[in-house]
């Protein structure tokens, strides 16, 4: 007899529930506030509700998120166009896959913090107040082409042999094989990776912010709630980035089952 598996939406609340059971735990027993003072760097999540709903901060979250959503935005068209049209060329030119997976991997491995340093002293941080960052865009798109690049050429290549030499004896060329087969091929491996691209963008975009001299967005937002000592606050921007996260990813989930019917539709057995 096969056992029943948790429903999804029942596992996301049982590890929400424990999260935030662990989280109040480890404020009162190993964060308690100094002598003379109510300041504690790790908030109770009772903290977290009154600065966000009580002392009504979160009606201002839109406009803390705005620049740094666009920025991620477009940081992560520029990255995933840039990894595709890699990708394509590796398809095109097979001997420069090396060369072209090597430049990924750079990418990756590449500290991330002193590439925001040097952008800072490049790009500079957003042209006008209320802008995207420069710097944010641009660190927003590097994280994303190692994932994208790799998992574009892994699907190019994951196409199936037969199918190409049908295209092949029925006069078809490369671009048919490309469009008939390869791209249909491919197209799981490609969304699946630039869904994950989705919250890496919006983390570089952060981080360029973080980094960058702006007055508008979550980098600068931060900064100033831990020049002013705000646990809670600091504390409600983090949940809230990862809130907006994770809300992305899922809803590119639900974009993928509605353009991949034939690999989501798959009974798991």
């Amino acid at each position: 007899m096969a056992r029943e598996r948790i429903p999804g939406w029942l596992a996301a609340l049982i590890g929400g529930a424990a999260l935030i059971l662990i989280w109040w735990l480890v404020s009162v027993v190993a964060f308690q506030p100094s002598e003379g003072t109510s300041f504690t760097p790790v908030p109770s999540p009772i903290a977290v509700f009154d600065w966000l709903f009580v002392q009504g901060n979160i009606a201002g979250t839109w406009g803390v998120f705005s620049p740094t959503i666009t920025a991620a935005a477009i940081g992560y068209v520029w990255g995933n166009g840039i990894a595709l049209l890699l990708a394509t060329v590796v398809l095109v030119f097979p001997r420069l896959e090396t060369v072209i997976t090597q430049v990924a991997v750079v990418t990756y491995c590449l500290p991330i913090v002193a590439v925001g340093g040097i952008s800072i002293v490049v790009l500079g941080g957003a042209k006008n107040p209320g802008d995207p960052s420069q710097t944010a865009i641009f660190l927003a798109a590097l994280v994303c082409v190692f994932t994208t690049v790799v998992g574009a050429i892994l699907g190019f290549k994951s196409a199936d042999r037969a199918s190409l030499d049908v295209v092949r004896v029925f006069g078809g060329g490369s671009w048919m094989q490309m469009r008939k087969v390869r791209l249909v091929a491919a197209l799981p491996a490609i969304l699946n990776a630039l869904q994950i691209a989705v919250p890496s963008a919006f983390l570089g975009a952060v981080l360029g912010e973080y980094l960058g001299s702006i007055t508008a967005g979550v980098g600068p937002t931060l900064i100033r709630l831990q020049g002013q000592l705000d646990s809670a606050g600091v504390w409600s921007v983090f949940l809230l980035c990862a809130v907006f996260a994770l809300a992305a990813y899922g809803l590119f989930g639900l974009v993928i089952r509605f353009i991949t019917p034939w690999v989501s539709g798959k009974a798991v057995r």
